[in-house]
């Protein structure tokens, strides 16, 4: 018994440093970096309170393109703006690109790599809230992994002196050329489904405003009407009096 107990203790001793700690880096033969390269795109909507700040944050590589999209759908409260101020900045915190606006579109190319932050401001209403739908990501039109840049170059070099028409690699560029251009086509769609969005909006309010307002001079005209009928029949109304008064208008 007392045997059993030992071994069991043993074991504990030397299987928990292994195999008992967290896992804390998951991926160690790939940087930090590496885990980010791929073309990506986001879309959502976020609901901005009166005076409120919203910042997101991107990553990219430099010499890569970055892209953001945004549209007011909707604003509510009093004396409300739909103009809305977006920022974004470098991972050096220096201001890449401003826009003031119910809508833009920002594309730049990355100077440097890290995150990207974006900001989006409604201070111009103090006592409204707004609706924002966003779209912003980056693609990459000529990446190369770092670990297999040597060994592609002297593929390339190789299948160049071999031949210059593999179709494989023609195959290939068209297949990236493709994605790539399936990649802004998306884009694009997003932007006019913002749009959609935003005149949906437009028209739902535009309606409520046209049926609050016809039913407020509906009840004027028929309130006015009966005043008029009123004060008219009141200038008929005939008074009996002694003999000698004759009745009067």
């Amino acid at each position: 018994m007392s045997s059993r107990i030992l071994c069991l203790f043993l074991a504990l001793v030397f299987w928990g440093p292994v195999h008992g700690g967290p896992l804390t880096n998951p991926h160690p033969s790939i940087t930090d970096q590496q885990l980010f390269w791929g073309a990506d795109q986001y879309d959502f909507s976020v609901v901005l309170p009166a005076s409120g700040l919203e910042c997101f944050w991107h990553f990219a590589h430099r010499g890569e393109r970055f892209y953001l999209s945004f549209m007011v759908q909707w604003v509510t409260g009093v004396g409300h703006d739909r103009h809305l101020s977006v920022t974004v900045n470098a991972p050096s915190s220096l201001l890449v690109s401003t826009v003031d606006d119910a809508t833009g579109q920002i594309n730049f190319e990355a100077e440097e790599t890290g995150f990207y932050q974006m900001c989006f401001s409604n201070f111009h209403n103090h006592f409204g809230t707004m609706q924002v739908s966003l779209s912003f990501g980056v693609y990459y039109d000529g990446y190369q992994d770092p670990a297999t840049s040597k060994d592609e170059q002297k593929k390339k070099k190789e299948e160049v002196s071999k031949d210059l028409n593999n179709t494989l690699n023609i195959i290939e560029d068209a297949t990236h050329k493709v994605e790539n251009y399936v990649f802004h086509m998306f884009r694009y769609y997003n932007f006019g489904r913002m749009r959609r969005s935003a005149d949906y909006f437009l028209l739902q309010s535009n309606s409520q405003y046209v049926t609050w307002w016809s039913t407020a001079l509906s009840l004027l005209i028929v309130t006015s009407g009966y005043l008029q009928l009123f004060f008219l029949k009141r200038l008929f109304v005939s008074k009996t009096g002694t003999e000698d008064e004759r009745p009067r208008c």
